[in-house]
């Protein structure tokens, strides 16, 4: 199904709209890709709804903008924002305060190009919309955490119809390390981004599980983790979020666990519709329910791990990791306290 295209310079020639781009949702992953653009010589303008934060988007070579209407003219609007609620709103506009949306401001051929993680519905309406108002809808969601974002180091998932997704080719190349063309339903990526932040979220819960297992048994969880991803278990994701759960270092970034919520939601939305039972990941699910009732809610998901050592009667201390011996040394292991958000 996934046509994998390499990053090359070739997208980079193919000449997308003259620079002329707009960006909507200036958090951390947004302000991060929206800077590497206006580095590589795009005019961006940057929609923002406060005006305190002009400055520093202008710091970063960005042309912000208070005024929604500043993106009718540009001839591509990328969308990175948290949900499906957030995305319609920007793109229906609302008709109480009268502020037009995309669908009626965008010139004809413009492209939205969303990059959120949001439903296959939601999508598809999107993109229906869209067309019906001779505009292009283009659904790049992306892997990958703010860090990667600054670093180009994004994996887009890309899908629409082959024009533009020639189009806006270049922009992948800008902001990713790898594109992968899978289609022209848009709702194709969305479905895919949300099945791989179930993987994510699954493989997150076992690996907390693990790692208190490890330390009420006395071993040492770094070098447990040491020996997994030496062996079976070497992949980035394993090493990267593994260090942090082994480590017990849980801070605020990457996906929250209210958005985290969101996509374990969407994605048993789709499978209930699709009559595919999901139970593993209806338990992760219910874990991030309990994460945010415990006041977790600006930790990164690997917070799983948090929850996973608290119900096993340990915890972490702010800033600190537990004593703990090498393997085949048991010890007793002190009770910790901790919920820093740092």
């Amino acid at each position: 199904m996934a046509n994998a295209e390499a990053n090359s310079g070739t997208g980079r020639r193919r000449g997308l709209c003259a620079g002329r781009i707009g960006f909507i949702g200036l958090g951390r992953m947004g302000t991060a890709m929206a800077a590497n653009l206006a580095a590589a010589g795009q005019d961006v303008v940057a929609y923002v709804r406060r005006p305190e934060q002009k400055r520093i988007l202008e710091a970063l070579g960005l042309v912000p903008t208070t005024s929604f209407s500043d993106l009718f003219e540009r001839e591509l609007v990328i969308s990175m924002l948290p949900d499906d609620a957030a995305v319609q709103q920007i793109a229906f506009g609302r008709k109480d305060l009268g502020i037009a949306g995309l669908l009626m401001g965008l010139m004809p051929r413009a492209i939205h190009l969303s990059m959120s993680t949001i439903s296959p519905t939601t999508a598809s309406q999107l993109a229906s919309e869209h067309a019906r108002n001779g505009q292009s809808y283009v659904a790049a969601p992306v892997f990958g955490n703010p860090d990667a974002a600054k670093a180009r180091q994004l994996f887009v998932i890309a899908a629409g119809a082959p024009p533009e997704l020639a189009r806006c080719q270049p922009i992948f190349d800008l902001l990713g390390q790898h594109t992968f063309t899978v289609g022209s339903t848009p709702a194709t990526a969305n479905l895919i981004k949300l099945a791989g932040n179930a993987m994510v979220a699954a493989n997150l819960e076992i690996l907390g599980e693990i790692c208190a297992l490890a330390r009420k048994r006395g071993l040492d969880a770094e070098e447990l983790l040491a020996i997994m991803t030496g062996t079976m278990f070497g992949s980035r994701f394993h090493q990267i979020y593994g260090s942090k759960i082994a480590g017990q270092q849980y801070r605020t970034g990457g996906l929250v666990f209210p958005l985290a919520l969101k996509d374990m939601r969407l994605v048993l939305q789709e499978a209930e519709q699709a009559g595919v039972p999901m139970p593993t990941l209806s338990v992760v699910r219910d874990r991030f329910i309990t994460g945010i009732a415990r006041g977790y809610s600006e930790l990164d998901w690997s917070a799983l791990g948090l929850l996973a050592a608290e119900e096993a009667g340990l915890s972490v201390a702010p800033g600190k990791s537990p004593a703990t011996t090498k393997l085949g040394s048991p010890t007793q292991q002190e009770p910790l306290h901790a919920r820093s958000t740092r």
